[in-house]
């Protein structure tokens, strides 16, 4: 977990922020689940001027939510600085005995289709016959091909991508590395704390600390797809092909298991079936209203900043509907493409989460520790391929996902 720097003009905004969102929870608590604005005695006029001011209001909170979000940014890139210029001063042995000289860097800087058309795999290759070559790359880029080619005639050279689930949680989740099979952190399990005032000679009251090993293991998403020869000797598409998809197809698997996991291995276990995380039911109260009370068990409870709401679409899509009880839409009309923010906060709509139940959270509180990026292995060695002309390429990646503080994560149920 990266520390995030405190500072002043983040304080600041987050204050400002937390008072607009209470001004508007009041407002939308006085109009009760069917959002009868006739009930809204703190704003004056009809049900337009109420809707307009509520819309002004979560637009001031938008904008605000924003501001907050890159002073967040700010902090926690000075904490990562901060934690580089400590780790700098006194690295492991370990960690520099495993560390890559620069000829690996430069094989890192390639993309993956010029490791491959570069290496023994590809280069070696006599008639169906070659060499394993292993190719390591960092899982970063989000990519997409189809599923085979032809040599070309009297094609465009657009690919039309299959229908399939983007990459919708990771990229919000912090990415660190590890040199282990497993993250091995302390938890402080205990604090007590008796500190009070004491009359001079008085007896010190006594606190109590105690800390607790948890460990987080490393595990692996993998896959692999046959290729043609002949494929493969279209050196310009091949390069294409796997430059794309076998990444997507594995940060794709990731993005489902950081969410849903079950932890059972190999699963990583993720938000949703995290041990301690915290529960908000819907009940009776509108779904901005649920989401709100988890926003603030996150903050009483798990002592957190929440910067981040999950739902599936078809559940954002009923707050988007949302309207008052004389038919005013209050997120926005119609004809405005409207915020992807709910109480300031940026909304991910991931159909991997299991509709019906939302999650709202502090992201400081998680991580994603790649032991490596993704290895991809080409050989013709696998079942019948030798005799058939065909290449298996397989890829990996090995990672663990820690959430570090449960309570600082709540779902949001009913919804």
């Amino acid at each position: 977990m990266t520390d995030v720097i405190e500072f002043p003009a983040l304080k600041e905004a987050q204050d400002k922020l937390d008072a607009k969102n209470k001004e508007l929870f009041a407002v939308l608590d006085e109009a009760g689940p069917s959002y009868d604005m006739k009930l809204v005695k703190s704003i004056a006029g009809d049900t337009a001027a109420k809707v307009a001011w509520i819309q002004a209001k979560n637009a001031e909170i938008d904008e605000v939510g924003k501001e907050v979000e890159g002073y967040r940014q700010v902090a926690k890139a000075a904490g990562r600085r901060n934690a580089a210029g400590k780790e700098k001063g006194s690295e492991p042995d370990e960690r520099k005995a495993g560390r890559r000289d620069d000829r690996d860097e430069q094989v890192q800087a390639k993309s993956f289709g010029e490791q491959f058309v570069a290496s023994n795999a590809f280069k070696g290759k006599h008639g169906s016959i070659g060499p394993e070559a292993t190719l390591d790359l960092e899982l970063k880029t989000l990519m997409q091909t189809s599923a085979g080619w032809l040599p070309e005639t009297n094609r465009t050279g657009r690919v039309v991508d299959f229908a399939t689930r983007p990459i919708q949680v990771l990229d919000f989740i912090p990415t660190t590395t590890t040199a282990q099979a497993a993250v091995v952190y302390m938890e402080e399990t205990t604090f007590t704390n008796n500190a009070a005032e004491t009359a001079e000679a008085g007896t010190y009251p006594e606190s109590a600390l105690a800390l607790t090993e948890v460990s987080s293991p490393v595990r692996k998403v993998s896959t692999f797809i046959p290729i043609t020869d002949e494929q493969l000797e279209d050196v310009d598409q091949a390069r294409g092909y796997v430059d794309n998809r076998l990444r997507f197809m594995l940060r794709q698997r990731m993005d489902l298991q950081v969410l849903v996991g079950n932890g059972t291995a190999p699963n990583l276990r993720g938000i949703n079936n995290i041990a301690g995380i915290q529960t908000q039911a819907k009940g009776a109260d509108p779904t901005p209203d649920a989401f709100y009370k988890a926003m603030v068990k996150v903050r009483v409870t798990g002592r957190a900043v929440p910067d981040l709401h999950v739902m599936h679409p078809n559940d954002w899509m009923d707050i988007r509907l949302l309207r008052t009880a004389d038919g005013v839409y209050i997120w926005g009309n119609p004809s405005e493409a409207g915020p992807e923010r709910l109480w300031g906060l940026p909304v991910a709509q991931s159909d991997a989460q299991t509709e019906g139940t939302g999650l709202t959270g502090d992201t400081s509180f998680l991580e994603l520790s790649m032991r490596r990026g993704i290895v991809v292995q080409v050989s013709n060695s696998h079942g019948t391929y030798f005799i058939e002309g065909k290449q298996a390429v397989r890829a990996d990646v090995r990672a663990a996902f820690i959430v570090y503080r449960p309570t600082a994560w709540s779902t949001v149920t009913g919804i």
